[in-house]
């Protein structure tokens, strides 16, 4: 049952920061856990956000698993991954956005999440690769917080749209430059 409130929990809060940094009036906070712009980092982005936030309900519930750490930087790395993996996939054999495959974003949350659950429940593994998860985590979780305001100049930070990065790839940047 967890796995399901997590999954909804994800997907909602997920699914509302799309809007938030629009609606916050552009808080430069508020960028760093909302989506500022529509490109593929982004959309990373506001699933890592709430899977963040519900790392505080799991970490609590399943925290002295073993396998905690191990189970949620999976989850993590599956979201990074699944994400851009399955969206520039299928642009390559669409050539075009097509709205109904842009449930990618909620099936990573899935997939995530059913991985998360996976690792949690099998035989304790090496002590090892929860230190490697730890630290991997905290790398994971520098870049989520720098990459908006200091955005790589590569396709997965450029909006499709304004063709700029970062915040200044939002769209209400381009009347004031």
């Amino acid at each position: 049952m967890d796995i399901i409130i997590g999954i909804i929990f994800i997907s909602i809060i997920g699914t509302l920061l799309h809007f938030m940094y629009e609606w916050s009036g552009h808080n430069k906070i508020v960028s760093l856990f909302a989506a500022v712009n529509e490109s593929t980092w982004e959309h990373i982005k506001i699933a890592l956000t709430p899977t963040f936030i519900w790392t505080l309900y799991d970490g609590a519930i399943y925290g002295m698993n073993k396998n905690y750490f191990i189970a949620k930087t999976s989850s993590i790395l599956v979201i990074i991954i699944l994400i851009p993996l399955l969206f520039y996939a299928y642009q390559l054999i669409t050539k075009k956005p097509i709205l109904i495959v842009d449930i990618i974003f909620y099936l990573a949350i899935i997939i995530s999440n059913l991985t998360f659950s996976y690792i949690i429940n099998i035989e304790p593994l090496h002590f090892f690769y929860s230190y490697i998860s730890v630290v991997v985590l905290f790398i994971i979780f520098g870049f989520y917080m720098v990459l908006t305001l200091l955005p790589i100049k590569n396709f997965l930070f450029k909006d499709p749209i304004t063709k700029r990065y970062g915040i200044r790839g939002h769209s209400h940047h381009e009347h004031k430059e």
